[in-house]
């Protein structure tokens, strides 16, 4: 299997397996009009079995927050003229907004227009409070 190099763009690398996916549909990469592609379950010999996911785009756009509550472990590399420009890692982040609702049916987000909140309460479980209800997630 062959995948063009970037010229300009961007490549999440050691993915855990499996969340490529779940990357590719939060990003909303399935309307993007650029060149994407996502490599799923590929050899590495640090993990085992990885995902990799390469957008090209000339701006750095991406919602990186939101990528890190996804996989907080994964590798960003940042292409600009066909050379790696940066690299970055992602920590979780302390607060994430409209990337997941809550899951409880009485909370308010839920009823009213209300920004779906969440607050990082416990790093090591990499758990999340519903800032509104504190429903877990």
């Amino acid at each position: 299997m062959k995948i063009d190099e970037l010229q300009n763009g961007i490549v999440f690398d050691h993915v855990k397996a499996g969340n490529g996916m779940k990357i590719y549909e939060l990003l909303n990469l399935g309307n993007y009009s650029g060149q994407v592609a996502l490599i799923q379950n590929a050899k590495s010999s640090k993990m085992g079995k990885k995902d990799v996911l390469k957008i090209s785009c000339e701006n750095f756009d991406f919602n990186l927050d939101a990528v890190a509550f996804i996989d907080d472990t994964l590798t960003v590399n940042i292409i600009k003229n066909g050379e790696l420009s940066e690299k970055r890692e992602l920590s979780l982040p302390s607060e994430i907004t409209d990337v997941v609702k809550c899951k409880n049916p009485r909370c308010i987000t839920n009823h009213e227009t209300v920004p779906n909140t969440f607050r990082l309460v416990d790093k090591d479980k990499k758990t999340y409070r519903c800032i509104y209800c504190e429903t877990k997630y």
